[in-house]
């Protein structure tokens, strides 16, 4: 059976700032469509077997905290409300927002959450970064959080894996194929990269602030919008739950997602949160301006 077949693809990537750099070429292999009906068979084949020992469960994915721990506290008193059991975390607990302390002590210490590392957790973790090619707010922001954390906080973040299968589902932060590049997904062609190197039904992701939908179809993938569903036997998603502490889909609103396995029911979740109180914050630590103004546009 022929296992798929490589492409050159032509990839647009940003920097450590969130700015464009030129545009290179990425290698990736794109299965079959033969190879991806026979994956999915067998992925779902063993999740339905761990979906047994699932009974009761009920995760929030939440992603891209960034220190803002007016949106968490919103988010978990949701949350709760919701009949959640287990908490995981797609990465980028820390960064630009001006909490990142007591977000940390949440996420690693009352929620125990399943956690994978995201670009700011790496670059403020990774004393040896040079962040000569961060746009000057991102590099203020790392350089400030570095001032805040301990030996020990500092070390739970250094040693996040960049990927981890959770109960039946995947975690990354950015992409499956080249975690360590974190590189973005905005487009269908670079979703498929990433299916490729998926080895179950579902992964979650994070990196853009943007909530998003990619399905495997047998032409490669292809995104729908974030929106409540039933995940059917034989589909393959990538799902990005977009951003609690950071959003930039135009809406300032946290977000996260629900998703419970016995049923497979996904759902996305928008709340409002004091977002003055964040700015507040953020002016008071001295972080950029542009920091705490972004918060109240979702941009």
């Amino acid at each position: 059976m022929a296992k798929g077949r490589h492409i050159l693809r032509l990839a647009k990537h940003r920097n450590n700032g969130g700015e464009e750099l030129p545009v290179c070429h990425v290698v990736s292999r794109v299965p079959s469509a033969e190879f991806r009906r026979t994956q999915n068979l067998a992925q779902w084949a063993e999740f339905q077997e761990q979906e047994k020992t699932l009974a009761g469960k009920v995760f929030a994915v939440l992603g891209d905290i960034h220190a803002n721990i007016e949106a968490l506290n919103v988010v978990l008193d949701d949350a709760r409300k919701q009949g959640v059991t287990d908490f995981v975390c797609v990465g980028d607990v820390v960064g630009y927002n001006a909490s990142p302390k007591e977000c940390l002590e949440i996420v690693r210490g009352e929620l125990n959450a399943h956690c994978v590392q995201g670009n700011h957790d790496y670059y403020i973790s990774n004393l040896s970064m040079n962040l000569e090619d961060f746009s000057p707010h991102a590099a203020a922001a790392v350089k400030w959080t570095r001032e805040q954390l301990n030996d020990d906080e500092m070390a739970y973040l250094a040693n996040l894996p960049l990927k981890k299968p959770v109960m039946g589902f995947t975690l990354v932060h950015s992409t499956l194929d080249m975690p360590e590049r974190w590189g973005y997904v905005f487009e269908n062609d670079q979703a498929t990269s990433s299916f490729a190197f998926q080895k179950t039904p579902i992964c979650f992701h994070g990196h853009t602030h943007v909530p998003i939908v990619y399905e495997l179809t047998d032409t490669g993938a292809k995104h729908r919008p974030a929106e409540d569903m039933t995940v059917r036997v034989g589909q393959r998603l990538f799902i990005n739950v977009g951003s609690v502490g950071q959003p930039r889909d135009g809406d300032p609103r946290a977000s996260y997602a629900i998703y419970v396995p016995a049923t497979r029911e996904l759902k996305f979740r928008r709340l409002e949160y004091d977002v003055a109180a964040a700015q507040e914050r953020i002016k008071k630590a001295g972080l950029p301006e542009r920091l705490w103004q972004r918060l109240e546009f979702g941009r």
